[in-house]
């Protein structure tokens, strides 16, 4: 077995729901990510639409706005760590330990009511992307690193109809950066581009008390446009020189989606949150790649996926605040046994935990822990393939909360 450098630090390749990066003459899925740092890790999502006990709300569903009062301000930092060998089923090539490591994130998210009716609010976060570091692997003149990473600043807007309605609207101001590294016969070859895309976030609260409430929030499709050279030449074992094209004008996209939340708070010190979600993988059958002079479009297909969270808040004591959470998200893929080498992805569940500490009225610090456990995937490239046994993800988060 061999150890992976992870110096060049590659974001997750398994946080569910995802698609596909490497395609080029149709279109790709890209990557999305839930975690950004923040206490919704501590309850595997759970409630994130509806839950609105701060300004990150808005990462969701942007009507939850409303329910906060006065400014509220949330930095947050991450830590993941990836545990994702990769076991070539050729016996006489070396498997890869891990093609992921070490990755950091952070965030911020900022909300102020503006009057009775009017809220307003502003975040950034890094919460897509993909990045593969396969080494001195036997596919290096093909991938040998790939790297797509998405920051997003969203601003915001809430309007509280009533009582118990409030309408919300944010718009998705992303930038896209893909590098991508491989080793052909004629040396290293390194590509970089960066494209900007935009995408809307809408969202519906319904407060039917001040204990219980209801989220839904959508985003809209978004599409990243890179311009890479798709043509490359190597030699294989034994045979000829051959020509693989790889991508050009590559769209990555990341489909639309929906989050129904709910939040109910059915004792003094207890609340209970879940979610339902969707989304539109489907979207992109029409991929193509073309590698080894055929089309992995022929037999790669994707899904819908789903989503099912729940969660559980207790008040521990008047400062201390202990959050728990589970969640599943189906795979976008039809066949876990024919997958795409650049995404192993399957079936995921999340487990999380996390607590809060109010130090003063205004002011508390969250921290949180989630493990995923991802669905074991196959990949069918010839002299490439190979099997990811059930790689798993660990998140870390810290954040500080404060109102004035």
């Amino acid at each position: 077995m061999r150890r992976i450098n992870t110096s060049k630090k590659v974001m997750s390749l398994w946080l569910l729901p995802l698609g596909m990066l490497l395609t080029s003459q149709g279109q790709t899925a890209g990557l999305y990510l839930y975690e950004t740092g923040t206490n919704d890790l501590g309850l595997a999502t759970a409630g994130m639409a509806a839950r609105a006990q701060d300004a990150t709300v808005q990462f969701m569903n942007p009507a939850g706005l409303s329910h906060l009062e006065g400014s509220n301000l949330t930095v947050a930092g991450q830590m993941l760590y990836g545990d994702a060998p990769y076991d070539l089923t050729d016996p006489a090539q070396e498997d890869i330990d891990t093609v992921i490591g070490w990755f950091p994130a952070a965030s911020l998210y900022y909300s102020q009511q503006i009057d009775e009716h009017w809220s307003a609010g502003i975040a950034s976060y890094g919460n897509f992307g993909l990045g593969l570091d396969y080494g001195d692997w036997a596919g290096k003149q093909l991938v040998k690193e790939a790297t797509l990473i998405g920051l997003t600043l969203q601003p915001s807007l809430a309007y509280r109809i009533d009582k118990h309605w409030s309408l919300g609207a944010g718009l998705g101001i992303n930038y896209g950066l893909f590098s991508l590294t491989r080793e052909p016969d004629q040396g290293v070859q390194k590509q970089d581009d960066t494209d900007w895309a935009f995408n809307a976030k809408l969202g519906i609260l319904y407060e039917l008390n001040a204990g219980t409430r209801f989220g839904l929030g959508y985003s809209s499709e978004m599409q990243y446009h890179f311009d890479i050279d798709r043509e490359v030449s190597f030699q294989r074992p034994n045979m000829p020189a051959i020509k693989a094209t790889i991508p050009v004008a590559t769209l990555v996209n990341s489909p639309q989606q929906l989050m129904l939340s709910g939040y109910h708070e059915f004792a003094t010190d207890w609340a209970v949150m879940g979610n339902l979600g969707w989304q539109d993988w489907s979207h992109y059958n029409d991929n193509q790649v073309t590698v080894f002079e055929r089309s992995l479009a022929e037999t790669i297909l994707y899904q819908d996926t789903y989503h099912l969270a729940a969660g559980l808040q207790h008040k521990l004591t008047p400062r201390w605040t202990l959050n728990g959470g589970l969640a599943y998200d189906s795979s976008a893929y039809r066949d876990q046994n024919n997958t795409a080498l650049t995404v192993p992805s399957g079936a995921a569940l999340r487990l999380g935990t996390g607590a809060t500490y109010a130090f003063t009225a205004q002011d508390t610090l969250g921290a949180g822990f989630e493990y995923v456990h991802v669905e074991s995937a196959s990949v069918n490239e010839g002299a490439l393939s190979g099997h990811y046994p059930t790689p798993a993800l660990y998140f870390f988060a810290v954040n500080y909360n404060t109102r004035f």
